[in-house]
């Protein structure tokens, strides 16, 4: 791709628009967008009338002028983006939270289903979540296990399936409809983390008839650092289904103030504690945002920006260890480098910020939405450099940091 095709290639996005109404910094190339989604120019104003007019002025009045509603109202908007219904998604809690939430209650379902299955290698908190909630219910286990290994090891004991979309390392991504057909014709129910395709790839939770899904509101959504997460039931399981964390909020009469919990009808069951506003007001901002973009040209978008970024990887002799198919992957796209943590370093001292993941990953995100072609070519004209003149092997590119 020359310099001339990629502002050719720029001037004909439909999606150009949308990169001026994010607080771009001048003279980074960001290719995290799939670990945190950069500001949103309307967040600032939308958070300092949540703080000034809503808190500072209506005060205690704000819970009844859309403060209380935030989460299933939200939970509605991000409900079209991921193949749902409106009543199937719930704005709250963290991804760590909703995951526990999820699997104990799937695991109540049928006392006789006792195993979760999921890939080892997943990432690490979905795992982390599942130790944890295992101990909750009596003779429940966990196995991991290898992704080839994954058909066979579910069976008429498994209550749960448990996979991550599209992975967080390699950006491969499962056939939900297949996966959710083997699960259920093993009488089993599927709970999908969606935190890596969510805004990224397209995602038709009712059309794979899924059963569970969660994600997070930080990545593609663009809700912000630690902004709420968001969980996913179908509607025939919201009856045979009860949140296990049984907090206020979820009460079918909240302010009746009853001592006894009676969990509420719908997707409002899930709720647990007071939803945390402001991070609310964020997300809504970067979900709106999102379901202003057509989601078939962000899809087309994302794979031709990996297209362009494998080609410049492969020339400059990099080892791709993403998959070549846009059917099969996410949106961003990793390379295998033996001092990945110091080639990631490196970039980030010339502005072009990326990630790596242990042991040995340089992970990018290409972000369809405010991403430029000509940020691609750019990029890997940095890469090219400091390929060339070895520049990771300076000391200070060595040194790790607590957030990598």
């Amino acid at each position: 791709m020359t310099r001339d095709e990629a502002r050719a290639r720029d001037a004909a996005d439909p999606l150009r628009e949308f990169r001026d109404r994010f607080a771009l910094p001048e003279g980074v190339i960001y290719l995290d967008g799939n670990s945190l989604g950069p500001l949103p120019r309307a967040t600032a104003p939308a958070i300092a009338d949540a703080v000034a007019r809503q808190w500072g002025d209506r005060l205690i009045r704000s819970w009844n002028e859309g403060w209380i509603d935030a989460p299933t109202r939200i939970g509605d908007k991000i409900a079209p983006l991921i193949g749902a219904r409106a009543g199937e998604v719930i704005a709250c809690d963290s991804t760590s939270v909703n995951l526990f939430k999820l699997i104990v209650a799937a695991l109540r379902v049928d006392p006789a289903r006792t195993v979760i299955v999921s890939e080892s290698g997943n990432f690490p908190t979905d795992l982390h979540i599942a130790e944890g909630a295992i101990g909750c219910v009596p003779g429940a286990t966990l196995r991991a296990v290898p992704r080839d290994a994954l058909a066979d090891a579910i069976d008429d004991r498994t209550a749960l399936l448990l996979l991550t979309h599209v992975h967080y390392k390699t950006a491969e991504r499962f056939d939900m409809a297949a996966w959710t057909r083997r699960a259920h014709a093993a009488g089993a129910l599927t709970l999908w983390d969606l935190s890596h395709s969510a805004g990224a790839v397209p995602v038709d939770l009712g059309g794979a008839n899924a059963d569970l899904a969660v994600g997070c509101g930080y990545k593609y959504l663009n809700g912000g650092p630690g902004a709420p997460a968001y969980l996913y039931v179908a509607d025939r399981l919201q009856a045979r289904m009860t949140n296990p964390l049984s907090g206020w909020m979820g009460h079918a009469a909240p302010f009746g103030f009853a001592d006894a919990y009676a969990p509420a009808p719908g997707i409002r069951r899930w709720l647990t504690g007071t939803p945390p506003v402001l991070g609310m007001a964020a997300l809504e901002i970067g979900v709106d945002l999102m379901r202003a973009a057509d989601p078939a040209a962000l899809a087309a978008k994302s794979a031709s920006l990996f297209d362009a970024m494998h080609a410049i990887g492969s020339t400059l002799g990099l080892e791709c260890v993403s998959p070549v198919d846009p059917a099969a992957r996410g949106s961003h796209i990793s390379f295998r480098h033996p001092h990945a943590y110091a080639l990631c370093q490196a970039l980030i001292a010339e502005g072009v910020i990326g990630d790596f993941r242990d042991p040995d990953i340089l992970r990018l995100g290409l972000t369809p939405l405010y991403l430029r072609y000509q940020d691609i070519l750019d990029a890997g004209a940095t890469l090219a450099v400091i390929l060339a003149e070895e520049r990771y092997r300076r000391p200070e590119f060595s040194k790790r940091h607590a957030v990598t």
